[in-house]
């Protein structure tokens, strides 16, 4: 397939064979951005792991770059009422079960409190197929409904290792600050270090990537960042 122009100068930008230091990758990275809308970041992050491994957590992007999430609640009484004063887009509990099992899907996350559960769980055929199904795992059943919503409208994010061993994260935006880029995927990569399987041997991190939504994948270096 013949490569456009713009592709073909950001492809002689990248040194073949390189990992480049994170302050240079990004760098790299906002020059071969070639799109005419605001790339988003991400990075791609292959471990040494065994297929029996879990490696997924929820974490708090130190500078959020993504629209606020509307969040729903499913609880009943005081967690309710405390899900509302942290400013849950919707809160409710059996009604609110019924809406969705109806097809109303206008949100984007949700937190159950865990008494909730027998009733969201009804709701797998429609929020489990879309990763919407609430999960101790990911914080999102939970008797802290308060936290719960204030971090995921602080920007709260979820990564998990694919049956290949590898996580994909986006990060950020080419608009970003330089900085502020680095401060996300340096918080992402000291995360992603503490769900370190005990069993695993030798290096965790097998080789790191960073691209933008249409452009060239940009090697990075293990050393100083994993």
């Amino acid at each position: 397939m013949k490569r456009g122009k713009k592709y073909r100068e950001a492809q002689g930008k990248i040194e073949a064979g390189k990992a480049y230091q994170l302050e240079e990758a990004i760098v790299l990275l906002k020059s071969i951005a070639y799109a005419k809308f605001d790339e988003t970041v991400e990075i791609a992050v292959n471990l040494n792991i065994k297929k029996s491994h879990s490696v997924r957590d929820t974490f708090v992007l130190p500078h959020q770059f993504a629209a606020e999430k509307r969040v729903l609640v499913f609880a009943k009484g005081d967690k309710a009422k405390e899900a509302e004063e942290a400013g849950a887009t919707h809160v409710g509990a059996e009604e609110l079960v019924e809406k969705v099992k109806d097809g109303w899907l206008d949100f984007d996350i949700c937190v159950a409190t865990p008494d909730m559960m027998k009733e969201v769980g009804k709701l797998g055929p429609v929020l489990g197929r879309r990763g919407m199904m609430p999960n101790p795992k990911t914080r999102t059943v939970t008797m802290d409904v308060k936290g719960a919503v204030a971090e995921l409208k602080q920007g709260r994010v979820e990564f998990r290792a694919d049956k290949g061993g590898v996580v994909h994260l986006a990060v950020g935006k080419v608009s970003m600050d330089n900085s502020h880029l680095k401060d996300n995927i340096q918080t992402f990569i000291d995360e992603l270090g503490r769900k370190r399987p005990a069993d695993v041997k030798g290096d965790f991190i097998k080789s790191m990537c960073l691209a933008s939504t249409m452009g060239l994948g940009v090697k990075l270096q293990l050393q100083g960042v994993s």
